[in-house]
């Protein structure tokens, strides 16, 4: 099969890619197109969608993937070409936890004969992501210092330092519509998960599907510093019942704020007082490895 990579540019010259992409030529067809600046992910999708290329990989970490999800939501269904992940970020969040290679020759060979699983994709407000959007002190800290947030939300991440943190942080005052809830809530840190991880390998939403048609929602809300240990139990075992920590899983949320709530969508900032999550299923032809974790059970 003949696939085109579409690579970001400052990823190009590294020598493991290029032997990649020359052994993955002895295999089959493989164009490239390197990235200069922003907006050519989505004008090279266009393009390649016009000379009918039906298979493309995207080379770089989260964001160029975002990009990527973004640029594919932009075409007609009939005519959307699959997507193929070729993870050379730092974090390659969503890669890591679909289980798709890092080395690069392996990740080209998967693109090359992998099959494809029509996955969801979150629609926020005029822009598409794949994997998580956070709201709050994490998009927040994400901008400055991203070891903030790791120590908040990350896996040794409940920690103490995290919660001195989050109390320290002035919450976001809003209202949050769902499916059947609706609720006025200050909130420290929101997470519309469609995948599992974010921040560099830390589980936001670990028992998140990419193809169920639902999105993971994890909200903290305002605390007092002696409920400290209870918001730890509670991130640790989520549940909607949870007086401070609270998940959450449902095909859309709505959130109003009187003053603009930053936003991290994939690592691209954003800042808004209105937005609206909207789940799309099925709406992008993943190729991924036969055992991803990530797949709802058939």
């Amino acid at each position: 099969m003949s696939i085109r990579l579409i690579i970001n540019g400052k990823k190009a010259g590294l020598e493991p890619v290029r032997a990649a992409v020359f052994e993955a030529r002895q295999k089959g067809g493989i164009e490239v197109r390197s990235t200069w600046e922003g907006g050519d992910v989505e004008r090279m999708v266009r393009e390649a969608v016009a000379e009918g290329c039906r298979r493309l990989v995207v080379g770089g970490g989260d964001g160029t993937v975002k990009e990527m999800a973004d640029a594919l939501m932009k075409v007609a269904p009939e005519d959307r070409p699959e997507m193929c992940i070729l993870p050379l970020g730092t974090a390659n969040d969503f890669a890591t936890a679909c289980g798709i290679p890092w080395d690069p020759t392996a990740a080209l060979s998967l693109a090359q004969s992998g099959s494809t699983v029509a996955v969801d994709c979150v629609r926020a407000n005029d822009e598409y992501f794949i994997n998580v959007a956070s709201g709050g002190f994490g998009a927040q800290v994400t901008a400055t210092t991203p070891t903030a947030l790791k120590n908040f939300l990350g896996g040794g991440a409940y920690t103490l330092s995290g919660l001195v943190q989050a109390l320290n942080f002035t919450p976001h005052t809003g209202t949050a519509r769902m499916p059947d809830l609706v609720e006025d809530a200050e909130m420290i840190v929101g997470a519309v998960c469609n995948g599992r991880q974010a921040g560099g390998g830390q589980q936001l939403a670990p028992g998140a599907y990419i193809n169920d048609g639902l999105l993971d929602v994890v909200v903290l809300h305002s605390f007092p510093a002696e409920s400290a240990m209870q918001v730890v139990r509670e991130i640790r075992e989520p549940s909607s019942e949870g007086q401070f920590a609270r998940h959450y899983q449902v095909p859309w949320i709505d959130f109003d704020s009187d003053q603009a709530v930053p936003i991290n969508l994939d690592g691209e900032p954003a800042n808004s007082k209105k937005t609206r999550f909207k789940v799309q299923p099925g709406a992008i032809r993943l190729v991924l490895p036969a055992d991803c974790p990530v797949l709802a059970p058939a």
